[in-house]
């Protein structure tokens, strides 16, 4: 599943996610510091969701409450919530 995320606060404008169930396939941001948020996409690369959203979520970026590393936590979240309501509306 790819899903793109609209984030909010932080240099980065967009976060699209590949997702095979919960694993991360692929991440990929516009914008916010290429060398560091490449290196967050190899790193999650092959992870659970969960264990990126329990390890990123809330983290902040100097004087922000957001963060790239929490707008991604942010964007699994609601990936993994789409894809639950997806998979309701099959059953239905």
């Amino acid at each position: 599943m790819i899903y793109h995320y609209k984030t909010s606060g932080t240099c980065a404008r967009n976060i699209t996610l590949e997702l095979d169930g919960n694993i991360i396939r692929k991440v990929e941001f516009d914008g916010g510091c290429a060398g560091n948020l490449a290196g967050i996409s190899q790193l999650v690369a092959g992870m659970p969701a969960e264990h990126v959203i329990q390890r990123f979520r809330g983290t902040p970026c100097n004087h922000k409450r957001t963060s790239c590393p929490d707008q991604l936590s942010l964007a699994l979240e609601a990936a993994l919530n789409q894809a639950a309501a997806d998979a309701d509306k099959l059953k239905a």
